[in-house]
Protein backbone atom coordinates (compact mmCIF):
# COMPACT_ATOMS: atom_id res chain seq x y z
CA UNK A 1 0.00 0.00 0.00
CA UNK A 2 1.35 3.62 -0.42
CA UNK A 3 1.97 5.73 1.99
CA UNK A 4 -1.28 7.95 1.23
CA UNK A 5 -3.34 5.15 1.34
CA UNK A 6 -2.25 4.35 4.49
CA UNK A 7 -2.45 7.51 6.02
CA UNK A 8 -6.31 7.53 5.24
CA UNK A 9 -6.64 3.61 6.49
CA UNK A 10 -5.41 5.14 10.21
CA UNK A 11 -7.73 8.37 9.34
CA UNK A 12 -10.66 6.13 8.63
CA UNK A 13 -9.92 4.33 11.84
CA UNK A 14 -9.44 7.18 13.86
CA UNK A 15 -12.99 8.70 12.92
CA UNK A 16 -14.80 5.29 13.57
CA UNK A 17 -13.26 5.00 16.98
CA UNK A 18 -14.53 8.38 17.48
CA UNK A 19 -17.69 7.68 16.56
CA UNK A 20 -17.85 4.62 18.77
CA UNK A 21 -17.58 6.49 21.70
CA UNK A 22 -19.84 9.34 21.14
CA UNK A 23 -23.44 9.24 22.76
CA UNK A 24 -24.65 11.44 19.91
CA UNK A 25 -22.80 13.97 17.21
CA UNK A 26 -24.68 16.31 14.38
CA UNK A 27 -23.35 16.80 11.09
CA UNK A 28 -23.12 21.09 10.19
CA UNK A 29 -22.79 22.95 7.04
CA UNK A 30 -20.09 25.57 8.24
CA UNK A 31 -19.79 27.55 4.84
CA UNK A 32 -19.55 31.50 5.07
CA UNK A 33 -18.19 31.78 8.55
CA UNK A 34 -15.25 33.94 9.60
CA UNK A 35 -12.13 32.46 11.26
CA UNK A 36 -13.08 34.22 14.26
CA UNK A 37 -16.95 32.52 14.36
CA UNK A 38 -15.36 29.12 14.04
CA UNK A 39 -12.70 29.80 16.58
CA UNK A 40 -15.63 30.85 18.61
CA UNK A 41 -17.85 27.84 17.74
CA UNK A 42 -14.54 25.50 18.66
CA UNK A 43 -14.54 27.38 21.94
CA UNK A 44 -18.44 26.61 23.26
CA UNK A 45 -18.24 23.04 22.12
CA UNK A 46 -15.10 22.49 23.88
CA UNK A 47 -16.49 24.47 27.44
CA UNK A 48 -19.57 21.34 26.37
CA UNK A 49 -17.56 18.76 26.22
CA UNK A 50 -18.30 18.54 22.50
CA UNK A 51 -15.36 17.78 20.12
CA UNK A 52 -15.74 19.59 16.41
CA UNK A 53 -14.08 18.33 13.59
CA UNK A 54 -13.36 18.93 10.02
CA UNK A 55 -12.83 14.96 7.78
CA UNK A 56 -13.14 14.90 4.29
CA UNK A 57 -16.34 13.78 3.40
CA UNK A 58 -14.92 10.49 1.60
CA UNK A 59 -13.46 9.26 5.21
CA UNK A 60 -16.13 10.25 7.21
CA UNK A 61 -18.39 8.80 4.96
CA UNK A 62 -16.36 5.17 4.65
CA UNK A 63 -16.56 5.27 8.52
CA UNK A 64 -20.05 5.88 9.22
CA UNK A 65 -21.27 3.25 6.76
CA UNK A 66 -18.35 0.58 7.56
CA UNK A 67 -20.42 1.44 11.54
CA UNK A 68 -23.68 0.31 9.59
CA UNK A 69 -24.69 3.87 9.03
CA UNK A 70 -25.54 4.77 4.96
CA UNK A 71 -28.31 7.52 6.02
CA UNK A 72 -25.48 9.84 5.84
CA UNK A 73 -24.45 9.68 2.95
CA UNK A 74 -26.74 12.89 0.95
CA UNK A 75 -25.64 14.67 3.89
CA UNK A 76 -21.86 14.98 3.47
CA UNK A 77 -21.72 17.08 0.45
CA UNK A 78 -19.90 21.01 0.53
CA UNK A 79 -18.11 22.09 4.15
CA UNK A 80 -19.53 19.67 6.60
CA UNK A 81 -18.06 19.47 9.82
CA UNK A 82 -19.07 17.32 12.66
CA UNK A 83 -19.73 17.66 16.44
CA UNK A 84 -19.58 14.77 18.91
CA UNK A 85 -21.03 14.66 22.46
CA UNK A 86 -20.24 11.99 24.83
CA UNK A 87 -21.94 13.46 28.21
CA UNK A 88 -24.91 15.48 27.36
CA UNK A 89 -26.98 13.99 24.42
CA UNK A 90 -28.52 17.12 23.78
CA UNK A 91 -25.60 19.57 23.69
CA UNK A 92 -23.82 19.29 20.01
CA UNK A 93 -27.04 20.17 18.95
CA UNK A 94 -28.14 22.86 21.06
CA UNK A 95 -24.79 24.80 20.68
CA UNK A 96 -25.10 24.05 16.42
CA UNK A 97 -28.36 25.55 16.38
CA UNK A 98 -27.72 28.50 19.19
CA UNK A 99 -24.95 29.22 16.58
CA UNK A 100 -26.88 28.85 13.77
CA UNK A 101 -29.30 31.76 15.08
CA UNK A 102 -26.16 34.15 15.77
CA UNK A 103 -24.38 33.55 12.52
CA UNK A 104 -27.51 32.70 10.30
CA UNK A 105 -24.66 31.22 7.92
CA UNK A 106 -24.01 27.66 9.07
CA UNK A 107 -26.25 25.22 8.90
CA UNK A 108 -27.23 21.93 10.94
CA UNK A 109 -27.24 19.13 8.45
CA UNK A 110 -28.92 15.91 10.37
CA UNK A 111 -27.55 14.21 13.49
CA UNK A 112 -27.26 10.90 15.71
CA UNK A 113 -28.05 10.12 19.14
CA UNK A 114 -27.29 6.03 20.15
CA UNK A 115 -28.13 4.27 17.03
CA UNK A 116 -31.15 6.86 15.76
CA UNK A 117 -30.76 8.51 12.68
CA UNK A 118 -31.69 12.84 13.05
CA UNK A 119 -33.44 14.60 10.32
CA UNK A 120 -33.04 18.88 10.80
CA UNK A 121 -36.29 18.38 12.22
CA UNK A 122 -35.62 15.77 14.84
CA UNK A 123 -32.19 17.89 15.92
CA UNK A 124 -34.11 20.73 16.58
CA UNK A 125 -36.53 18.61 18.88
CA UNK A 126 -33.02 17.15 20.80
CA UNK A 127 -31.67 20.91 20.74
CA UNK A 128 -35.01 22.37 23.01
CA UNK A 129 -34.77 19.52 25.47
CA UNK A 130 -33.66 20.50 28.56
CA UNK A 131 -30.02 19.16 29.66
CA UNK A 132 -29.54 16.29 32.23
CA UNK A 133 -29.61 18.44 35.37
CA UNK A 134 -32.79 20.22 34.05
CA UNK A 135 -34.43 17.02 33.53
CA UNK A 136 -33.76 15.60 36.75
CA UNK A 137 -34.07 19.12 38.83
CA UNK A 138 -37.79 18.61 37.10
CA UNK A 139 -38.47 15.24 38.17
CA UNK A 140 -37.32 16.13 42.11
CA UNK A 141 -40.03 19.15 41.80
CA UNK A 142 -43.02 17.19 40.51
CA UNK A 143 -42.05 14.64 43.17
CA UNK A 144 -41.96 17.06 45.87
CA UNK A 145 -44.94 18.72 44.74
CA UNK A 146 -47.65 16.30 46.59
CA UNK A 147 -45.81 16.46 49.74
CA UNK A 148 -45.35 20.18 50.17
CA UNK A 149 -49.01 20.48 48.97
CA UNK A 150 -50.38 18.02 52.30
CA UNK A 151 -47.83 20.12 54.44
CA UNK A 152 -49.21 23.38 53.47
CA UNK A 153 -52.65 21.82 53.75
CA UNK A 154 -51.94 20.10 57.05
CA UNK A 155 -50.62 23.32 58.22
CA UNK A 156 -53.45 25.47 57.14
CA UNK A 157 -55.96 23.07 59.13
CA UNK A 158 -53.39 23.43 62.13
CA UNK A 159 -53.60 26.94 61.51
CA UNK A 160 -57.45 27.54 61.76
CA UNK A 161 -57.93 24.87 64.74
CA UNK A 162 -55.55 27.38 66.74
CA UNK A 163 -57.82 30.33 65.73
Amino acid sequence: MSASKDAKVLKVAEIKEKLEKASSFVLVDYKGLTVAEDTQLRNDFRAKGVSYHVYKNRLLKIALNDLGFNQFDEALNGCTAIALGSDDLAAPAKIAFDKQKAFKKMEVKCGLVGKDYLDVEGCKVLATLPSREGLISQIIGLLQAPVAGLARAVSAIAEKKAE
